[in-house]
């Protein structure tokens, strides 16, 4: 018994020194992060998304693009996806709403669910543009004018540009 458990002090004490990463998050992380987005999050919230989204806050962008140096919407919702979720979605918006997703309404999104619009004069069935709903109507995406940013579905740009939301499959 006296070697398990001076084996196991020594388990504890080189895990420990190796300088492992504290796997639970601190109240200031939830601060912060809130702080980024402008929205409350809390424990209940999926923090690895918010946490690696944030690292994109003010990514410019670029059209085919896929990095924080120059990103496109359906370019940013891949690699969130790719990061947080570990899933591959098509690389066009039109694709992914077609493919990806489950379609739902508004009034049903999640954290995490994707938000098309059409922001031109195109067919209104067919989006062109794509983000990651958060909550509390607010969604992170990458913005022609902008870069990546985090804005508001109650924004009347967004309310007229509107086409659907889902689920990714």
């Amino acid at each position: 018994m006296k070697k398990f458990f001076a084996l196991y002090i020594t388990c504890i004490f080189l895990f420990n020194a190796c300088g492992t990463k504290n796997i639970y998050p601190n109240s200031d992380m939830y601060s912060d992060l809130s702080q980024r987005f402008n929205i409350k999050i809390t424990q209940d919230d999926n923090l690895e998304l918010y946490d690696i989204a944030s690292g994109w806050l003010g990514a410019s962008y670029k059209i085919g693009g896929n990095s924080k140096k120059g990103v496109d919407c359906s370019g940013f919702v891949n690699a969130i996806y790719k990061d947080v979720y570990k899933k591959t979605l098509n690389r066009s918006t039109a694709n992914i709403f077609e493919k990806d997703i489950a379609k739902s309404e508004r009034s049903k999104l999640s954290e995490g669910d994707l938000v098309f619009f059409r922001t031109d004069n195109g067919n209104k069935k067919i989006p062109n543009h794509v983000g990651i709903y958060l909550k509390n109507n607010k969604f992170i995406h990458a913005s022609t004018s902008k870069g990546v940013i985090v804005s508001s579905l109650d924004e009347s740009y967004y309310k007229k540009a509107w086409v659907s939301g889902g689920k990714v499959k």
